[in-house]
């Protein structure tokens, strides 16, 4: 199979031109599947699933967060989000407060048991991370960094 880079700006081109192993979206949903399913089996064994996880990390890092932000940060839809959220904080590990301003607005809090709990889990996702980017130096780590931030950038220009 051919490794060269065609380019991507071609309208006209089809997937099968462009080729599964350039195109970008499909292998950063392959990146993103091979390290979740690394983590899942660790997780699985502290009785976490990968959803509850993320939403944990978010959490460790943007506190105070409402339900709608917190589903666009981890990625999750709303509904799942839900779901996920009443599971932690049955377990301890998130807390929701009323809104200063509107009693309608609930913002999500990790817990110190939930901080505890997501520290434990960290050091397997920061191997993970470590294994995804082993012989990649820091400059390239870090115009991968620069090009992920324009595409988000780029993302968020078109939404509706």
């Amino acid at each position: 199979m051919d490794q060269s880079v065609q380019p991507r700006r071609q309208r006209t081109a089809t997937l099968g031109q462009i080729g599964l192993q350039q195109f970008a979206p499909y292998l950063m949903n392959r990146i993103m599947g091979r390290y979740n399913a690394t983590l899942r089996d660790e997780f699985r064994t502290r009785g976490l699933t990968i959803v509850q996880v993320r939403t944990m990390a978010v959490l460790s890092v943007i506190e105070g967060v409402t339900v709608n932000d917190l589903s666009v940060y981890t990625v999750i839809e709303q509904s799942t989000l839900s779901r996920t959220l009443d599971t932690l904080e049955a377990q301890g590990f998130v807390r929701r407060e009323q809104g200063e301003t509107d009693s309608r607005v609930r913002k999500l809090y990790l817990t110190d048991d939930g901080r505890a709990e997501f520290g434990r889990a960290w050091p397997a996702m920061h191997d993970a991370f470590e294994a995804m980017f082993d012989d990649i130096d820091d400059a390239e780590y870090a115009g991968f960094i620069a090009t992920l931030q324009k595409m988000l950038k780029n993302i968020r220009k078109h939404e509706i």
